[in-house]
């Protein structure tokens, strides 16, 4: 299957053949139909693997505070030769797609092969022809909503889980500071609650199209003298900023416009050097939305299928999912109006050219897209990197390896191909990517998903296993 990843050393964005992913209890295997392009996450992404590494280092103290850290207990040459080859493996780019369930793995409840959902999660819905997703972080589309549609649903939940934490009340007034995807998308979910709201930005093309979603919006220079009037000169109720810049800029406009004890909810990534007089003074909550909702990087929720009571816990990560789709369904949340560019998968190299401004185009939804028929490599799984791979029983010895992540591509790996006698033959992992990395990095001349490949390959003398 074809795959989209990010070279973090060498800053390429790859569409590559990898094995596909093999079931796994609590999962769904998804045919991907379509996939949303992250305009603000996969950018900052992208841009950052492009950067050198002098230029890395320097974006991310944050990291190189780890890096300092590793290299005082563990030694400067063990911790470069990890930083290295975590540089080294790829990056799976992609959150939010659509598509058919094709198998349900052991313990999964509520869905079963072809059923229609739209699935979230990095790592799990990403840009790939079939990808492996938790069942609690995938939900049922409805017929009545395409598949392009579907695949807005988990840029329209975190717009959603940011929305709950203020509790807007019908009569109360909001600003969205950011008219790109996300903020689009949090103004009309405002707007479909029973709530006014207005729009904001610097660029006048987004303005114009939130114009024609039905959203009414203003040049963000401008909206002080305005908000006085909209609010009756109380200022905002609720303060979404949905912007992605490294600027102060949309938290200092925040507390300009907000009323006193206002809500101000930080949805995109943006600077946060919060004005201390601005907010002191009129007593401002300031919140930052985590992702989806609750449930969100809890590994017992999102990858062993545990869910919280609904009592407690009313809007999880997968009923915001759910929610999403209702709005999509009722024709309350408009995203096929959002979409400006369509990739299929073969050329999604443009996609990331285009929101890297490379092409120097507007845009807003872009959409990567995959052959409607079920993708043949699904059953012929094997990759081949190489023909000139022979037994050789008297010479060398075969090797095949069960495992291909960090300690295998860090320390067994590197180890045993400086061995002239060994001949390194097939590796699988389960989700068919590290395989395929490490099979390219080594040498090994096929990589698949499935352990069967490698015990039933009669060329095989000797099995490892890396996990």
């Amino acid at each position: 299957m074809k795959q989209i990843v990010q070279n973090m050393k060498s800053g390429e964005t790859q569409i590559v053949d990898v094995p596909v992913p093999i079931i796994q209890p609590g999962f769904l295997l998804i045919r991907t139909a379509a996939s949303l392009v992250s305009a603000g996450t996969e950018r900052t992404l992208v841009s950052f693997a492009e950067k050198n590494l002098l230029r890395k280092a320097h974006s991310r103290p944050d990291l190189m505070k780890q890096v300092f850290e590793k290299a005082k207990r563990e030694g400067l040459l063990t911790t470069l030769n990890a930083a290295f080859n975590r540089l080294d493996q790829p990056l799976m780019l992609g959150y939010s797609s659509a598509g058919t369930v094709m198998t349900v793995g052991e313990g999964v409840s509520g869905f079963k092969p072809g059923n229609r959902v739209v699935c979230a999660g990095g790592g799990y819905a990403v840009h790939a022809e079939y990808a492996l997703v938790p069942q609690n972080l995938a939900s049922h589309l409805p017929k009545g909503v395409n598949f392009e549609s579907g695949a807005f649903a988990t840029i329209g939940a975190i717009a959603l889980n940011g929305i709950r934490l203020a509790n807007p009340q019908v009569g109360e007034i909001s600003a969205v500071i950011g008219m790109g995807l996300l903020g689009l998308l949090a103004a009309q979910i405002l707007k479909a609650s029973g709530c006014e709201v207005v729009g904001m930005d610097i660029n006048p093309d987004r303005l114009a199209f939130a114009r024609k979603v039905g959203i009414r919006a203003e040049l963000n220079k401008s909206i002080n003298e305005k908000s006085i009037q909209m609010t009756r000169g109380r200022g905002f109720d609720h303060v979404f900023i949905c912007a992605d810049t490294t600027s102060n800029e949309p938290v200092e406009l925040a507390g300009e416009i907000a009323r006193d004890r206002a809500n101000v909810v930080a949805i995109g990534a943006v600077g946060m050097d919060i004005p201390r007089k601005q907010y002191y003074e009129k007593e401002l909550t300031f919140k930052i939305a985590r992702s989806y909702g609750p449930g969100r990087y809890d590994q017992s929720y999102e990858e062993n299928g545990g869910d919280y009571p609904i009592g407690y816990i009313r809007w999880t990560e997968g009923r915001n999912l759910e929610a999403v789709v209702d709005l999509i369904k009722q024709d309350k949340l408009n995203v096929a109006s959002l979409i400006t560019h369509r990739f299929p998968i073969e050329h999604a190299e443009e996609a990331y050219a285009l929101i890297t401004n490379k092409q120097n185009q507007n845009y807003l939804g872009v959409i990567i897209t995959y052959p409607e028929e079920e993708n043949q490599q699904a059953e012929k799984n094997i990759i081949t990197f190489s023909s000139e791979h022979k037994s050789s029983r008297n010479k060398k010895l075969n090797i095949g390896v069960v495992g291909a992540g960090n300690y295998a591509n860090a320390v067994f790996l590197p180890t045993i191909k400086k061995n002239p006698h060994i001949n390194l033959l097939g590796i699988v992992s389960a989700k068919g990517l590290n395989a395929q990395q490490s099979a390219r990095k080594f040498g090994f001349a096929y990589a698949d998903s499935h352990t069967d490949t490698i015990l039933k390959d009669e060329k095989i003398d000797l099995v490892t296993i890396n996990i």
